[in-house]
This record gives structure tokens, C-alpha cells and sequence, in this order.
């Protein structure tokens, strides 16, 4: 599953540098994070069932400057998954021209609540995965 979003860059995602600030790109994560979520597996439902996405790595290269009033593309894709993890990988284009600004790589794995310990993948969740690497 690949998932792509627009976002307009804003006043108050720009750091004091004048470029786009880098927790800017990880709101920008999980917004693209939750698209999946909502597209396999939605939150309410993981939520249901006592269910957690957790966030165990993140990794962030910065290639390029974005700045006001580019439009930046996100797009994230499962890029490996095992039975309890998934890594989620994230390129970010500047819309205007073109130029890769970032590339991100996420491990997440999805907890019990009630227990507190990581569980299985849900299926519905490994088969979205598994659809497009």
C-alpha cells in the first residue's frame, strides 16, 4: 500500500531558518502514518480491540530546503514487515520543482493495551501491507 498527501507549507511550519522545520516532517509522518491506518486498519478500530500503533525508530535525511509557499509531497509505503514490525518508508518532493527534500524511515510495531506487550500484525493489516513490495 502507498499512500500520497499534499502539504502546503504554512507560516508556523517554517523554522527560524526560513525552511520548513524539522518536526514539521514528523507531524508529516504521521499524518501519512494515520492515511494508512485509515485505508487497512483504521485507529477507532485498533482502539476497539485494545489495540496501539507504536512508534519504535524513526530516521530523517534532509536533502533539500522547502520553504513558503512550496507545496510539499509526501508519500510512505510499507518497505519491509515481519509477523510483529512494519518499516514504513517516506520520501517528501517539493512539489514546485521537483527536488527531494527528505526521505524518513519508520519501524512501528502495534501493542495490547490491557498487557502492555507488543502483538501479532493483525491480518487485515498484513494484507494491506503485503499489496504493493
Amino acid at each position: 500500500m502507498r499512500v500520497d498527501l499534499a502539504f502546503p507549507i504554512k507560516t508556523y511550519d517554517i523554522d527560524f531558518a526560513g525552511h520548513v522545520s524539522n518536526i514539521t516532517y514528523i507531524r508529516w509522518l504521521e499524518d501519512l502514518r494515520l492515511e494508512i491506518l485509515r485505508r487497512s486498519l483504521p485507529l477507532g478500530t485498533l482502539m476497539a480491540r485494545s489495540q496501539t500503533p507504536i512508534l519504535l525508530r524513526t530516521e530523517i535525511d534532509y536533502l533539500a530546503q522547502a520553504r513558503l509557499p512550496q507545496t510539499v509531497t509526501g508519500q510512505m509505503w510499507v518497505s519491509a514487515s515481519s509477523r510483529a514490525r512494519a518499516t514504513l518508508t517516506a520520501e517528501f518532493t517539493i512539489a514546485e520543482t521537483g527536488e527531494l527534500s527528505a526521505r524518513a524511515h519508520q519501524v512501528i510495531c502495534l501493542v495490547d493495551t490491557r498487557r502492555g506487550r507488543p502483538i501479532v500484525l493483525p491480518e487485515e493489516l498484513q494484507q494491506a501491507m503485503g499489496e504493493d513490495w
